[in-house]
């Protein structure tokens, strides 16, 4: 698969310096990170379900954020490419692995930084961003970036742990203390109604937005926007 162009858009002040920090932060635990059991398999297997029915085999899926490639390889077989990007190169080795054991036509993954990826315009039928965007440094930026590589009537489809809609204990205390501790990246404190905005800002129409958490009260809301035309 060719890669994509990642100089559409000028580089913003501050982002090889925050890139850095999430490159090193995700290579540390990557493979502690990979291991890991999913916290909530029914949740996240409904979160895949419903991504699958809004997939078709001419379409061409850009991922960000991939981590070590779980989503990716499991959709990517329904479309006919798939970018999988990750700022971590320790993640994208993991992923390359993987998909070296389950080899997969169509899947590539690469490393990237959301808050410095430019793409193409209207390259891409659905971009996926899955446990990413609280992550990033310039969130209207990136979703800018989004549109802009969307063809008309194509679909954003996210899934963001919104800081701000959890224990505010968590929130204003323990997530400090977690960083503080080398436990935790830098983080945006999001809510739906703010992720929204930015949304609608960036040019695109909230068309769906659901709760697949299974255990307790879901602060990931999993939203679909589509680019008007």
């Amino acid at each position: 698969m060719s890669s994509p162009c990642f100089n559409a858009f000028p580089r913003p002040v501050g982002a090889p310096l925050a890139g850095a920090r999430q490159a090193r932060f995700w290579n540390r635990i990557a493979r502690r990170y990979a291991d890991a059991a999913i916290a909530d398999l029914a949740g996240y297997e409904r979160t895949l379900d419903c991504v699958s029915a809004l997939l078709s085999p001419e379409h061409v899926v850009l991922e960000i954020g991939c981590g070590t490639g779980a989503t990716a390889l499991r959709l990517a077989p329904a479309v006919g490419r798939w970018l999988a990007t990750d700022v971590s190169p320790a993640m994208i080795d993991i992923a390359r692995d993987r998909l070296a054991a389950q080899s997969t036509p169509g899947l590539d993954f690469a490393v990237a930084d959301a808050d410095a990826m430019a793409f193409d315009t209207a390259a891409h039928d659905r971009v996926l961003a899955f446990n990413v965007l609280h992550l990033v440094s310039d969130l209207e930026r990136v979703l800018t970036g989004v549109a802009h590589t969307l063809r008309a009537g194509g679909l954003f489809i996210a899934k963001t742990p919104c800081i701000a809609e959890m224990n505010p204990l968590l929130a204003l205390a323990g997530v400090p203390v977690m960083r503080a501790l080398g436990l935790a990246p830098p983080l945006l404190r999001l809510d739906e109604s703010r992720l929204c905005a930015a949304l609608r800002r960036a040019g695109l129409e909230v068309i769906a937005i659901e709760r697949h958490g299974t255990r307790g009260r879901d602060a990931r809301p999993f939203i679909v926007a589509r680019k008007p035309g």
